[in-house]
Parts: structure tokens; sequence; C-alpha cells
């Protein structure tokens, strides 16, 4: 027996693009919302303050993509030069449970969870959204970026914010090479940020006590906003004035506001997740006015179904190192 082992660089030299990544992953969301998925509540460590490493398990039935992620969220580390976002994913044979692959996960989560922020908007941006309003310059909200310029092609503008401006800078330089034809703005404040935005993304990190920057009042008629760091950055009175509230998986978001250091202020109703809208069994945007939240934690079905297209790719193209078990 033998893995197939796949570094960062073999997977970065696949050259899978962001188109790719959201159909593979819309289609995670449209089979989980068939009930052909498994993925329980991912369980967490929390060796230091606001870090967390996670085990998420999950299986996907027609891809025959099971397997775990173990991936770990240290902001400490921007500090010391080092990734936020580190960790590993396995695939295991679902007929005979042997692993046959063993990846880096930075690349994959930075991609799916861009992806993600692509299928909300697919299902409950407006059309005609022209100006995005992003909160925290880092990978994540890179990646979403590629993800937006995808399903919104009449975007223009993109208003940017970061507690640390040299972020900024080097976001606006670096995404303004990427998309020459939108319009970047550094913003000085959160609420400047907003001002005009038809969907608002915030990618800030996720702290166990934070001090939401965004309000109440900030969210203008039609908007999305899509939070990738559960409530770090938004307060529950923003959440509730938004007429649908929507997650990635009500089950796991529930689960974690159980443990009680997550979502003590997030609604009480919760009206879908996006596996219910990408299959269908509810409808997304429903006018131009509705005021719209869409909270991605980030879930092991987006990892799984990009693994396989991953290893599909590398399998293809012979790359990667193949080590015995």
């Amino acid at each position: 027996m033998e893995i197939l082992y796949l570094s960062r660089k073999d997977i970065e030299g696949l050259n899978v693009s962001m188109k790719e990544v959201i159909d593979a992953v819309d289609n995670g969301f449209r089979l989980k919302g068939l009930g052909r998925t498994e993925m329980p509540p991912k369980p967490g460590i929390h060796p230091r303050e606001n870090s967390f490493i996670h085990a998420m398990p999950g299986y996907i039935q027609e891809a025959e993509s099971a397997g775990v992620k173990w991936v770990a969220g240290y902001p400490s580390n921007l500090e010391k030069g080092l990734p936020y976002i580190t960790g590993l994913l396995i695939l295991n044979n679902p007929e005979t449970g042997i692993p046959y692959a063993v990846m880096d996960c930075s690349w994959i989560t930075a991609m799916r969870t861009g992806a993600s922020v692509g299928i909300s908007a697919k299902y409950l941006a407006r059309k005609d959204s022209r100006v995005s309003g992003i909160l925290g310059c880092g990978v994540q909200a890179r990646t979403s970026l590629m993800a937006l310029v995808e399903i919104l092609p009449g975007l223009k503008e993109v208003n940017c914010y970061d507690l640390f401006p040299e972020a900024v800078n080097r976001y606006i330089k670096e995404m303004s090479t990427v998309f020459p034809k939108l319009n970047f703005r550094a913003c000085s404040t959160p609420g400047e940020m907003m001002k005009g935005v038809d969907i608002a993304l915030s990618a800030i990190p996720i702290v166990n006590d934070p001090r939401p920057p965004l309000n109440a009042g900030m969210l203008k008629q039609g908007i999305l906003a899509v939070s990738l760091d559960y409530d770090s950055a938004w307060t529950g009175s923003a959440m509730a004035e938004c007429d649908k509230f929507v997650s990635d998986d009500i089950n796991q978001l529930l689960a974690t506001k159980e443990h009680g250091d997550y979502f003590r202020d997030i609604p009480e109703k919760i009206y879908a997740d996006l596996g219910e809208l990408a299959s269908g069994r509810k409808k997304g945007r429903e006018n131009s006015t509705e005021k719209i939240f869409s909270l991605n934690m980030g879930i092991s079905v987006e990892d799984m179904i990009t693994a396989r297209l991953i290893y599909n790719k590398a399998v293809e193209k012979n790359t990667g190192i193949k080590l015995p078990l």
C-alpha cells in the first residue's frame, strides 16, 4: 500500500482555477442539501488564546470523497512571519478505509473559503452588484475577491479596510494587478468601507472576545453581508436587522454556539443553509431590497470535494510523491 503526498507547491502547480473550485464546492453544497453527505460538527482544541486546531471529517457520496482535515488557525503566527492557517488533509478510500492521499490544506482552505463566498453571492447577492466592501485584507480576502469576480461580472469597485494600513496597501497593489478593471479604494474606517456597498465581506481573525466594528445601520437595502470570521466583525444588532440569516451549515452553527464562546447574539431564526439553496430546497434572494447575512464558518464538505478535485488533477498530471504506508 502507498499514499500520494502533495505539498502546497505541488497543489499550486496544478493551476486549478477558482471557477473549477466554485463549481466543485457548489456541487458539494447541492449534495449536502440532498442529504448525500455525512459531516459531524468539527471538534477542536485551543492550546493558545484565540487559536484553534480543528478536526474536520466528511464524506460525500457521489464524489466518493471521504477524509479529514486537521487544520490550525493561529493569529499570532503573523507576527512570527508564519501563516495564520496551516494543516494537512487526508483522503481515505470509502470502500476500505485505507488512506490514499495526504496533502497540504492551506491552499485548499483558502480557495474553498473564497469559493463559499462566491456561492453565497450566487444565491443571495443582487445580480447587478457593483461595489464590494472588504474588512480584513489577508489571504481569504484575496480568494474571496477572485470568487466574487467570477460570480458578479458587474463588479466595479472594492472598498478596503484593515486594522493595519500596510495590509491594505499590499492588497490593493496585488489585486489591482490581477483585476486591473476594478477600482480599489483604501478606507480609513470600517464605516467608510461600508458606504454604498452591495456585498460586504469580513475576513479578520476569529477571536473569543470580539469588539465588532460593523454595526446596525451600516447595511443598506439590498446588501449581502458575508462573514468568514464567525461573529468577530459583526454585532448581533447588525445581523438582526437583516431579512434573511443564512449559514453554510445550521447544525454546526448551533453546535458551536452551545459551547458558549461564539454566536451568542446571532438571530434565533436561521432561514437556510447553503446546501438548501444549492439544491433548490429553499429560495435565495427573492427581491432587490432584502438585506441578507451569510455566516460561512467553513465546513468539511467544501474541503473533501476540493481535495478530490486536487487528487484527480494530480493523478492525471503525475504530480506528487508516492510513499509507502
